[in-house]
C-alpha cells in the first residue's frame, strides 16, 4: 500500500496512517507520504509512530490552500514510492462565524483547503492512480449535508466536497479509479478538543447520539481504510456519514414527541 494522508499529524489523519501500517505490516510494510502544515513536532510523532508499526514514511510539510502544493506533495511522494495506490485528502479548516460578518478572505481560504485542495490533489494523483487502479477517499462532514449557523464558510465547503467526490467518480471511475468520502460525525480531535473539554457539553453531546458516545479519530479512520480496501471493489462515489446517528435523530430531539396521542 502506497498511500499519500493529508492531515496526517493529528486527529483522523493520524488515526488513519496508523491504520494502513497495520494492515499492511502482514504484506511487507506500507509506505506511507505523510502531508500536514502544523508544526513540525507533530509530524514528527507520527513518523515515529509509523516507524514502529513497520511502515516507510515520507513527512511532508506543506499549506494546502496554496495552489502549488498538492500538486507538490503528490510528486514527491510518487518520486519515492514509484506509483501511490491511495489517497486520502483529510486535511481541513475551520473559522466560524454568522456570514453576515464573514470575511471575503476567510470563506475563500475555507474553500482552498477544504475544497479545491482535494481537487488539485486528485488532479495530480490521478496518472498513479489509474496505473495502480487505487482509490481516493475525501473527508466530507456531516455539516455538508445538514445546515448549522454560524460555522461559516465550513458547511458550504464540505457540501462542495461531497458533490466534487461524486463528480471524480463519474470521471475517474473510468480510468479504474474509485472516489468516496466520509462524513464524520462528532468527533474528538485536536480540533474539537476546546469542545470536550467541559465535561457537561462533553455529556451533552453523547447524549445526542443513539450510540451514546461521540466518535473517535479511530472510528473514522476504519471505514476510511475499509472504502480504501478491495472489500470497498464495487463503492463509487458515495458519501458514507459515520456519525452514530446523530444527523438521522433530528425528530426525536423535539420537545414534546412523548405527548402525541395514539389516534
Amino acid at each position: 500500500m502506497r498511500a499519500l494522508v493529508t492531515g496526517a499529524a493529528s486527529g483522523i489523519g493520524r488515526a488513519t496512517c496508523l491504520r494502513l501500517a497495520r494492515d499492511a505490516q502482514s504484506r511487507g510494510g506500507a509506505k506511507i507520504a505523510a502531508v500536514d502544515v502544523g508544526a513540525a513536532s507533530g509530524l514528527d510523532r507520527v513518523v515515529e509512530e509509523l516507524n514502529k508499526a513497520g511502515a516507510e514514511v515520507l513527512p511532508l510539510r506543506g499549506d494546502l490552500g496554496t495552489t502549488d502544493a498538492p500538486g507538490d506533495v503528490v510528486a514527491a511522494a510518487v518520486e519515492r514510492f514509484g506509483g501511490l495506490d491511495a489517497l486520502v485528502s483529510n486535511a481541513g479548516v475551520s473559522r466560524p462565524g454568522p456570514l453576515a460578518q464573514y470575511s471575503v478572505a476567510d470563506w475563500d481560504y475555507l474553500f482552498a483547503v477544504n475544497t479545491r485542495a482535494t481537487w488539485l490533489l486528485a488532479k495530480a494523483a490521478h496518472p498513479a492512480l489509474q496505473a495502480s487502479r487505487g482509490a481516493i477517499v475525501a473527508t466530507g462532514s456531516m455539516s455538508g449535508s445538514n445546515a448549522h449557523a454560524n460555522l461559516g464558510a465550513y458547511g458550504p465547503s464540505k457540501a462542495a466536497v461531497i458533490m466534487l467526490v461524486r463528480v471524480l467518480a463519474q470521471e475517474f471511475g473510468r480510468d479504474g479509479i474509485r472516489v468516496n468520502s466520509v462524513s464524520p460525525g462528532m468527533v474528538r480531535t485536536g480540533m474539537t478538543e476546546k469542545v470536550y473539554a467541559d465535561t457537561a457539553i462533553a455529556a451533552e453531546r453523547d447524549a445526542l447520539v443513539p450510540l451514546g458516545r461521540v466518535a473517535t479519530p479511530e472510528d473514522m479512520a476504519d471505514v476510511i481504510a475499509f472504502l480504501l480496501s478491495a472489500d470497498a471493489r464495487y463503492v463509487n462515489g458515495h458519501d458514507l456519514v459515520v456519525d452514530g446517528g446523530v444527523s438521522g435523530n433530528f425528530l426525536g430531539r423535539l420537545p414534546g414527541i412523548a405527548r402525541i396521542p395514539r389516534g
